[in-house]
């Protein structure tokens, strides 16, 4: 019987058998337009580009200058106006001596100073006034030379002063260690009313500033690297962020324990606030192997576990497009490409998008 609008229909107390339910189904199944069955897929076309070779490494962030900063002199300490985490600026006061003695001895060899400087005077007067009136009140040659001999004496007795003067002015403020370059403290060895002597360390200052990034590359590299090399830079404390960097020295002095050289990196833009030295940080070497090959998205390459590599490729005939699988070996992977070395030229269409369930000869349409 049929329904009003002429389709097939059972009446309420009849039974399919089995046979007929599956002769219906596929009956259903025949009918529904061959577009309406067609997998959504989508495309990209493979292409002939140069291969690059991505080398991948990890490094550190270094400082370009650090140091733990001493006294050249003895003394006490009277005062720490820093502490670890303190930013300074070069030339700031960061620790300072009592220069009490000091500044006592500054003041005896100016003393000193002046007490030479007198008799200098004194005795160009005396030398003066005898070359003057030596022809007329019989004054000897002799006793004239004596004068000039004197200050001679006189003037390097004043120049000694001088000297001895400047040496303790030195002295006295090398009583205050301060900021050779700006940057950080890292560390404080010391405190208030210890008593140091020359050479022992005060406070360890890092450079914040021109932050480098050093990388142990392996030697089979080293030839294929130069100053004009890209790399990309991450930070594994800042996962979400890259920066480009520049090459700024390579290194040739290889480590012959781990056979690596050292490729010295820093970053093309500002460096961002956030990065300090000694953080982890990660390279994509990006290495010209000077050849062109046929490439393809890597969405578009399908890995089997027997070791199997395919793409498939659509198929564009009358009306329809239909996908067949194509094995094919590859080489390098780069910037979402996979370098392909057999199986595939280039300006095919393949299949990225929906090719994991698709059957040879199937119809898809493409999206």
């Amino acid at each position: 019987m049929r329904s009003p609008d002429g389709q097939a229909k059972l009446a309420p107390n009849m039974k399919l058998s089995p046979t007929a339910i599956a002769t219906t189904v596929l009956l259903g199944i025949a009918a529904i337009p061959t577009a309406s069955r067609a997998a959504p897929v989508g495309v990209e076309r493979s292409a002939q580009r140069p291969v690059v070779q991505i080398i991948q490494v990890s490094g550190t962030v270094t400082s370009p200058q650090s140091a733990v900063l001493s006294t050249s002199v003895g003394g006490l300490i009277e005062r720490i106006d820093v502490d670890a985490g303190d930013q300074v600026e070069a030339g700031a006061i960061l620790v300072a001596l009592d220069r009490e003695l000091g500044n006592l001895d500054l003041e005896r060899v100016r003393a000193e100073e002046a007490q030479a400087r007198s008799e200098l005077e004194d005795s160009r007067r005396r030398l003066r006034e005898a070359e003057r009136i030596g022809p007329e009140r019989g004054i000897p040659e002799s006793q004239i030379k004596s004068l000039r001999a004197e200050v001679v004496r006189d003037e390097a007795a004043l120049a000694a002063a001088t000297a001895a003067a400047r040496q303790q002015a030195a002295v006295v403020r090398r009583h205050d260690v301060r900021a050779p370059f700006s940057g950080v403290i890292s560390e404080r060895f010391a405190d208030v009313g210890e008593w140091v002597d020359p050479g022992d360390g005060l406070v360890e200052l890092v450079a914040t500033d021109k932050l480098r990034f050093d990388f142990r590359v392996p030697q089979t590299h080293y030839t294929r690297i130069d100053m004009s090399t890209v790399v990309e830079l991450s930070l594994d404390a800042l996962p979400e962020s890259t920066l480009s960097g520049r090459i700024q020295a390579i290194v040739p002095v290889k480590d012959p324990g781990a056979r690596t050289f050292l490729l010295r990196v820093v970053a093309n833009a500002d460096t961002p606030v956030m990065v300090t030295p000694g953080m982890s940080a990660r390279a994509k070497i990006r290495v010209d192997t000077g050849r062109e090959a046929v490439v393809v998205p890597r969405d578009a390459l399908l890995l089997y576990p027997d070791g199997r590599k395919t793409v498939w490729i659509a198929d564009q005939g009358a009306g329809e497009t239909t996908v067949h699988e194509q094995r094919v070996e590859t080489g390098l992977e780069f910037d979402g490409l996979v370098e392909i070395r057999e199986g595939l030229e280039a300006g095919v269409v393949v299949v990225t998008r929906g090719n994991e369930a698709l059957q040879n000869g199937q119809v898809v349409q493409v999206r």
